[in-house]
């Protein structure tokens, strides 16, 4: 298998991905994704590749779908550079409520991948930060769902202030993890 699959942050299901990159004067050549050793790891199938864009400053989450269209991510920073934070949402872990996080960037073949039951976010933490996401089922309004980036009980630790941080409405308003809608 050309990718390494290591479990992550002491939190049963989350993994860092890491892939082979050949280098050369010429740059660089890797394969980003092969669908036999996802399945080899018993990993679920990607069905859909998402990309964001955010300049510096930007916070995007913490989002998760509930069921039936729970989704895991696989995520990636294709240029710049990223904090990369999760939460376990899942009542019956022994880790339920604790946040992971990892800083990604484009200068590898580095992917964490986030499993249904986790609310996932990020900060971007240069000029321009691009995210490619893989994912296990579509996009659903009526199950899309979040909790507050900066609820201080996830002990996420932000590089930024909640007066610097770029959010939108939407996500600013979302509700803590104590009030959200969470049915893992």
């Amino acid at each position: 298998m050309p990718f390494n699959f290591t479990p992550y942050g002491g939190i049963d299901g989350l993994l860092l991905v890491e892939g082979k990159s050949h280098a050369d004067e010429r740059g660089f050549f890797m394969e980003s994704f092969r669908a036999d050793d996802w399945a080899k790891a018993g990993l679920p199938p990607l069905l859909q590749d998402n990309l964001s864009r955010s300049r510096k400053g930007v916070v995007r989450g913490l989002h998760y779908q509930v069921p039936p269209k729970a989704i895991g991510k696989l995520v990636r920073c294709t240029r710049g550079r990223v904090l990369d934070a999760v939460v376990d949402l899942r009542k019956k872990s022994p880790t339920f409520g604790n946040s992971a996080a990892i800083e990604l960037d484009d200068s590898g073949n580095r992917m964490f991948w986030v499993p249904a039951g986790f609310a996932h976010g990020f900060c971007a933490l240069t000029d321009v930060a691009d995210m490619a996401y893989k994912v296990t089922d579509y996009w659903t309004k009526e199950v899309d769902r979040g909790i507050r980036w900066n609820d201080p009980a996830l002990g996420i630790k932000w590089p930024i202030s909640a007066s610097e941080a770029l959010v939108t409405p939407k996500d600013a308003e979302l509700p803590l993890l104590a009030d959200a809608d969470n049915p893992f």
